[in-house]
């Protein structure tokens, strides 16, 4: 028995999310063809490739929406979860794409530091203000969602970076109107590729963490086993495990033993309080057992197996598994 996770608000901002994220998507959509349109006139690259940034930002605000309405299905089936996890798959696909946007434009910018194109910086800087102010306004909507979400923090940043990179082909601008200095976009260009390689890695590092199921960000599991053997009935906590189903939603599981003359359910109730109030967990499973009989312990290789032996000093031991196993002296 564990404690429920909220699901009627968790649906709530869901959908607050998905209305914020169709209006930010409407934002960029029409100005990314705005924006591809003059770079080709004004022959910028730094244009094209913020046009090619926003284009993945857009894709990635559209595959969080795909991903907010899957993840709202309920459970079914073999899908014990639901689809909830096709958020994370969304902010992969998102890493991917941004990797390939950013060496497509490296190799363009290289070529273009040899062969430098003539560019109509007016133009160029005339709409960089003015994707500056799109970015703004698209980075406020987002902010204003619910950022523990992969999906729309993935966005956010994706909008942010763009912000940066409008801010580069500004400046790229500027130069070459006041320096005659073309190379200045292809060098925008280098900047811009190495933001989008930054979100990239981050993306799909958060997202890797989740398909890995390692423990989310700010939770220790070694913390959570000493927390839990520390519990006045607890005797010996093993098989920890703390991961995270999708973004938000962080879960655990372990078996406990308690001493033979403890009640487990107050035990069980004891340590699903303190796990929800220090650790803000709240989808837990623990197994609550009795202490007690001859056990077999398995040691190390070089070691040897003792039968009905003495409990050892209190302990925290990890493992690949990521298990916990903690022991308190009677």
């Amino acid at each position: 028995m564990a404690h429920g996770h909220p699901w009627h608000d968790h649906g709530l901002r869901a959908q607050a999310d998905r209305r914020t994220l169709a209006r930010t998507l409407a934002l960029i959509v029409a100005f990314i063809a705005v924006e591809i349109a003059i770079g080709v006139l004004a022959h910028s690259l730094a244009l094209l490739s913020d046009a090619a940034h926003m284009l993945t930002d857009a894709a990635a605000i559209g595959l969080s929406l795909v991903a907010l309405r899957l993840a709202a299905r309920p459970a079914e089936g073999a899908l014990t979860f639901g689809l909830k996890r096709v958020e994370i798959l969304s902010a992969q696909a998102n890493g991917v794409s941004l990797l390939i946007l950013a060496a497509f434009i490296t190799y363009e910018a290289i070529n273009r530091l040899f062969a430098p194109p003539a560019v109509r910086a007016g133009l160029v800087l005339a709409v960089a203000l003015v994707g500056m102010l799109v970015n703004l306004l698209a980075a406020r909507m987002l902010a204003s969602a619910n950022r523990q979400s992969l999906g729309v923090e993935g966005s956010f940043q994706h909008v942010l970076t763009d912000l940066y990179g409008f801010i580069g082909t500004a400046l790229a601008a500027a130069v070459i109107l006041l320096t005659g200095f073309q190379r200045a976009d292809p060098i925008a260009s280098v900047c811009i590729a190495a933001l989008m390689t930054r979100s990239a890695y981050l993306l799909l590092k958060a997202s890797g963490r989740v398909f890995l199921e390692a423990a989310p960000q700010g939770l220790d599991p070694q913390a959570i086993g000493r927390a839990l053997v520390e519990q006045p009935r607890v005797v010996e906590v093993h098989d920890l495990h703390v991961w995270e189903v999708t973004s938000g939603f962080p879960a655990l599981s372990a078996h406990v033993l308690v001493a033979s003359e403890q009640d487990c359910h107050a035990a069980r109730r004891d340590m699903e309080a303190m796990l929800h109030a220090r650790f803000g967990l709240d989808h837990t499973t623990l197994q609550v057992d009795h202490a007690g009989g001859d056990l077999l312990e398995i040691q190390p290789a070089g070691g040897r197996a003792r039968t009905g032996a003495a409990p050892p000093a209190p302990r925290v031991r990890s493992s690949l598994l990521t298990q916990a196993r903690n022991r308190k002296e009677r």
